[in-house]
């Protein structure tokens, strides 16, 4: 293996560090310098994510490649193992891709009260914890990463927010925090009952197919696991956090929470919880796939009662997410192979409707919808088609980014895998609960499209010189957005094709 292919995820993780380091040496006065250095260290990172792409093997199915294996902490048999597969991949480069474009639209839209150095920095530090999570494959490099991303979200959220920011980010810290706990006592749990100890995940995984732990204690670990995962996704009923912290959070905050953050936990569920707890995860598997479908419920007619449209937009995720995780929990690769499609086309629209929202508020000062009062096709008629388009492609229309992951998880739910037999009509009953949802999730979109964009357009509106059509920043900033959900609705089988056989040597465990 080559220095390059050793170094690249490195050098793609910590290059957004980097940036936030050199940020902070330059003077407060050096405003667009500080913008510049932003887009350009995220662009960078963004440019060695692409090469890393055009370097992966699609054809290799032994497993990681971009390897690089070293001591770190050797008192606690702690390793820096980092690598990429089809799994971690896709999710990888969605991280790179939405930091960029956030930088791209801080570049000419702050949030108040401003502090471009301080903001941009955050940002930054926080793309390294991001990026970190998907490709640590020690449990304690893991974990690392996981909380990295807490310091920055939170100042994020603290600083630049709305009204109520302080109270969103304490609930949105307290939250992650406390289901850190309980996923680091997991980990720890791991370790000692490894043999030998290790905090390796590829060993652990071996491990659990040769001398696997008991399965009383494997469902006592998944518990704690499950917490941590569970809170960061977020599922019903640990959700609570996540509405207010995107409703006071800056775009791009909401931006990251959105495209980025709430993936953290479904991965986990992926990468960690399902082939090291085999057993565990088909007994936790039916109150997940539960848990998940009341979500998509809940959420849908949490949406239709939301007066405020980022709101809207922030309950919208946790169904969606109910998606991804009813899919995890089949157990099949179908259904896995649908989470992280799931995952990869929310955080494009998802993430694009936070921008979009977040241009709305700029312009019209005010993000409820009854003040807004419509007439938005009227008075800026290209950015109340793009807001159309996106939220027709989140509610799952066919040939946009969003049908395919929920129609994939809603077929793969139908035959979960050979192990959950005996609860073949639970997953079929909770099979017509998520479609009722899809139809549910409709609805709000489309009511929520007549109210703002519709109508006649209010007098206070008409003559206000603010209220401007998409400025050429946030052209830049949508248009791969805008491009990727058409391209992934037309061809889902890039990302497919990328996970499908790392799906399928991981669910091999499950014999199906």
């Amino acid at each position: 293996m080559s220095g390059w292919e050793k170094s690249a995820v490195t050098l793609a993780t910590f290059l957004p560090a980097a940036g936030a380091i050199v940020i902070a040496l330059v003077p407060k006065s050096q405003d667009r310098l500080i913008r510049l250095l932003g887009i350009l260290f995220t662009g960078a990172a963004l440019a060695v994510g692409i090469a890393i792409v055009f370097g992966f093997d699609f054809g290799n199915h032994s497993g990681l490649q971009f390897v690089l294996n070293a001591n770190w902490i050797s008192t606690i048999h702690a390793r820096f193992h980092v690598g990429v597969d089809g799994i971690s991949l896709p999710l990888f480069e969605l991280t790179f891709l939405l930091s960029f474009l956030c930088a791209v639209y801080t570049y000419k839209i702050l949030p108040k009260p401003g502090r471009p150095k301080a903001f941009l920095a955050l940002m930054l530090l926080l793309e390294t914890g991001m990026a970190g999570t998907f490709i640590a494959f020690d449990l304690i490099l893991f974990f690392v990463f996981w909380e990295l991303v807490l310091v920055p979200m939170y100042f994020m959220i603290a600083v630049w927010g709305s009204a109520n920011r302080e109270y969103a980010a304490i609930k949105f810290f307290l939250y992650t925090l406390f289901g850190s706990v309980f996923m680091l006592l997991g980990f720890l749990a791991l370790y000692f009952k490894s043999i030998p100890h290790t905090f390796d995940i590829i060993a652990l995984q071996h491990q659990a197919a040769t001398s696997p732990i008991t399965k009383d204690l494997q469902v006592l670990i998944f518990a704690g696991l499950f917490l941590g995962f569970a809170i960061k996704v977020p599922m019903w009923p640990f959700h609570t956090w996540l509405p207010d912290a995107h409703t006071e959070a800056p775009t791009v905050g909401s931006v990251l929470l959105a495209g980025i953050l709430l993936k953290m936990g479904a991965y986990g569920f992926i990468r960690v919880a399902l082939p090291i707890l085999p057993q565990a995860a088909k007994i936790w598997a039916p109150a997940i796939a539960i848990l998940a479908v009341i979500a998509i419920v809940y959420a849908s007619l949490a949406c239709l009662a939301q007066k405020d449209l980022k709101r809207l937009i922030a309950f919208s995720s946790v169904g969606h997410m109910g998606f991804v995780m009813l899919g995890i929990a089949t157990l099949t690769t179908i259904g896995i192979n649908a989470a992280i499609y799931g995952m990869v086309a929310h955080g494009v629209i998802t993430g694009l409707l936070f921008f979009e929202v977040g241009s709305i508020y700029d312009r019209y000062h005010t993000r409820q919808i009854a003040e807004i009062g419509g007439g938005m096709l009227q008075k800026v008629p290209k950015l109340a088609g793009i807001f159309a388009f996106t939220a027709i492609a989140s509610l799952g229309l066919p040939g946009l980014a969003g049908f395919w992951g929920e129609v994939t998880a809603l077929l793969s739910s139908y035959s979960p895998a050979q192990i959950l037999a005996g609860h073949l009509t639970l997953f079929r009953v909770l099979m017509v609960f998520g479609g009722i949802g899809t139809i549910l999730t409709a609805g709000y979109f489309l009511w929520m499209l007549q109210r703002v964009n519709m109508g006649t357009l209010p007098d206070r509106w008409r003559d206000d010189p603010a209220i401007v059509d998409v400025r050429p920043v946030e052209w830049i900033a949508w248009a791969p957005l805008l491009a990727g959900v058409l391209f992934l609705g037309l061809y889902p089988r890039i990302v497919f094709g990328t996970t499908s056989e790392a799906v399928s040597a991981l669910v091999h465990i499950f014999g199906h």
